[in-house]
């Protein structure tokens, strides 16, 4: 891990491929919690890409004929390298995200459930049936069958949670992948490759690639149009899914996108106060923010909010401020630079900071944010609506369930919400009001489960991932027949 000169490479048919599109400028891969360089990537460009597609297309006959009961050992087996491999894992995703060790250790954990919860499930989900027709002459069957190649592209904020669901589901129905990961951390959807491939899954079943950000439209628009993929799924932000469904339709592919959020919490004048401002500060500063499931708005009745606020900053600067022994690592200068001008926006139209700052902090190689809480944000302000994706929150203040509900669906995104109250009539009520793919009661917006389907609504995205939506990755055949 401390050899710079490392390069992570690609994995095309089986095979480990080093190479660089700019071979006199390797990409260098950062870790943003120490500023310094860990290793270099390999990238590659439409020919590898090329080549990665045509790879799955060929393993395709041999993968889709792998009984559910075959593939299910192999996903346990995969389960059991990750564990004996944890620590070597947890290690490249602390050096190329600056992942604290719990958010590390948490996503090896739920990569390990989908493992094993998609194992379970194999030999149901891959069940046709037998219908009923109109002639009594006539039989009818509806057989389940992969689509063949899938390309599945997954980004870095949770990339073992990510990157396993993007490659998993797809194989479990028997399709083959292509998987195009984050240049910010290669080694870790690399070795997620590298868990399945000591499994046992065949060589060429799933190839991995990286671009260079300058390459990355082209080697994205070589592998959606390629004829032999047949569906895509996207996690990443909205404005890069608003692309890559463009180039899906244009070519008639069938696309899972799972976007950006802006995802609002409503406590109400009956919650738990402590309880309610723990799983907010949690949810919203989690990951320093960069989850997509994220708080960005706490809507709070009137009669509660001064209470509400103080425990609020209370329990935010204790667990990621000031309190805490160092601030939350962003992945990037950038993304702080984004969420900095985000708040400076506010508080210069009239918003107050509760919490943190937005003015410069010390210069530091390290990138590091302490968490900010905004009150009298208004709709003028970019941060209205504009996910920041970072640790800043907005407050606010309401005396009704239509007005919470007004302002919790006053944005473009539907992915995450959550609802604090003792009254769990209310708390479904304002559930079936809230547009977004999941709504949890008493707990923070951040929220993933394999038994539970993934997904949003709105710009957020379509279609569900999980192990419980595994229908995603198998397209229905009908079969009739004289009796």
């Amino acid at each position: 891990m401390g050899d710079t000169s490392y390069t992570v490479p690609l994995l095309i048919g089986g095979k480990d491929v080093v190479t660089h599109t700019n071979p006199s400028a390797p990409y260098q891969v950062f870790n943003p919690a120490t500023g310094k360089n860990v290793h270099q990537t390999s990238t590659g460009d439409a020919e590898h890409a090329r080549q990665a597609v045509e790879a799955a297309a060929a393993a395709l006959p041999e993968w889709r004929a792998w009984t559910p009961r075959r593939r299910r050992d192999l996903f346990l087996k995969a389960a059991e390298v990750m564990t004996r491999r944890r620590a070597e894992l947890a290690s490249y995703m602390a050096a190329e995200t600056g992942a604290a060790e719990a958010w590390a250790n948490f996503n090896l954990d739920v990569a390990g459930d989908f493992f094993i919860d998609v194992a379970g499930r194999l030999g149901p989900a891959a069940e046709g049936r037998v219908p009923l027709t109109q002639d009594p002459n006539t039989g009818a069957m509806v057989l389940k069958e992969p689509f063949g190649v899938v390309l599945a592209i997954a980004p870095w904020n949770a990339p073992y949670i990510l990157g396993t669901r993007a490659i998993l589901f797809p194989l479990a129905a028997g399709n083959t992948v292509v998987f195009k990961g984050s240049e910010f951390s290669p080694r870790v959807m690399w070795a997620l490759c590298s868990v399945l491939a000591e499994a046992g899954l065949p060589a060429g079943a799933l190839n991995f690639l990286v671009s260079a950000p300058e390459q990355a439209a082209e080697v994205t628009e070589a592998l959606v149009k390629h004829p032999e993929v047949k569906k895509i799924n996207f996690t990443g932000s909205t404005n890069v899914g608003r692309i890559i469904g463009r180039l899906a339709g244009e070519n008639l592919k069938p696309v899972l996108l799972e976007l950006g959020g802006k995802a609002p919490a409503i406590v109400w004048e009956d919650a738990d106060l402590e309880l309610a401002a723990t799983q907010c500060a949690l949810g919203a500063f989690l990951n320093a923010g960069q989850i997509c499931m994220s708080t960005e708005r706490v809507i709070v009745h009137r009669r509660v909010a001064k209470a509400f606020e103080d425990k609020f900053v209370a329990a935010s600067d204790k667990i990621f401020g000031s309190g805490a022994a160092e601030a939350p690592v962003l992945i990037r200068r950038q993304a702080q630079d984004k969420v900095k001008s985000l708040v400076r926006d506010a508080r210069d139209r009239g918003a107050t900071v509760a919490l943190g700052t937005a003015d410069d902090e010390p210069a530091s190689e390290a990138v590091r944010m302490r968490p900010v809480i905004l009150t009298g944000v208004t709709p003028e302000m970019s941060i209205y609506k504009t996910e920041s994706f970072g640790p800043s929150v907005a407050v606010f203040e309401v005396e009704t369930e239509e007005e919470a509900l007004r302002l919790a669906n006053d944005t473009e995104y539907g992915l995450s919400s959550a609802v604090f109250t003792e009254s769990l009539q209310r708390g479904l009520r304002l559930a079936r009001g809230i547009e977004t793919g999941a709504v949890h009661i008493n707990s923070m917006t951040v929220h993933d489960e394999t038994a539970l389907p993934h997904g949003g609504a709105k710009a957020s995205g379509h279609g569900r991932f999980n192990a419980s939506a595994l229908d995603e990755w198998f397209r229905t055949k009908t079969v009739t027949y004289r009796i």
